[in-house]
């Protein structure tokens, strides 16, 4: 009976990847997920975030104005345990309406985002992580989303 169970379980961890795959979305039963507009959202949020982007002098540049918000999207343990002077954190998991408004007040505002984007050092708290996970798309996703 373990045996069996141990193949089964093998079997579902070997179609993880091809599931991940597949080209059309199961039908969703919950009304609150809307798949159609999450691939709208990531569909646009290439060109967006590509005009966006800035080199790391300019970044820390702006970073140092005072009207601009410095986001740190990682745990508030990586936070704890070295940030950017005068980040503010909100991890990403942390994200909805309520907690950005709190944070960012006033639509329009410069948001400058930083999380685990595979800095050079390779020391905690930002270890290197997978190349296609280690930008900060799903933060900028998310911001963007949230208007």
């Amino acid at each position: 009976m373990h045996r069996r169970l141990f193949l089964t379980t093998l079997g579902v961890t070997a179609a993880a990847p091809a599931l991940a795959r597949q080209t059309q979305p199961p039908r969703e039963a919950n009304p609150q997920i809307d798949y159609g507009g999450f691939e709208r959202l990531t569909g646009d949020v290439r060109q967006l975030r590509a005009g966006r982007l800035l080199p790391f002098a300019r970044f820390k540049k702006r970073a140092a104005s005072g009207d601009t918000l410095l986001l740190d999207a990682r745990s508030e343990t990586a936070f704890r345990e070295g940030h950017i002077r005068g980040a503010i954190n909100l991890p990403l998991p942390d994200f909805n309406a309520e907690s950005l408004h709190a944070l960012i007040g006033a639509p329009g505002r410069m948001i400058l985002i930083y999380c685990n984007n595979n800095f050079s050092n390779h020391r905690r708290p930002v270890p290197v992580k997978a190349a296609p996970l280690a930008l900060n798309i799903q933060t900028f996703i998310n911001l963007v989303g949230y208007g």
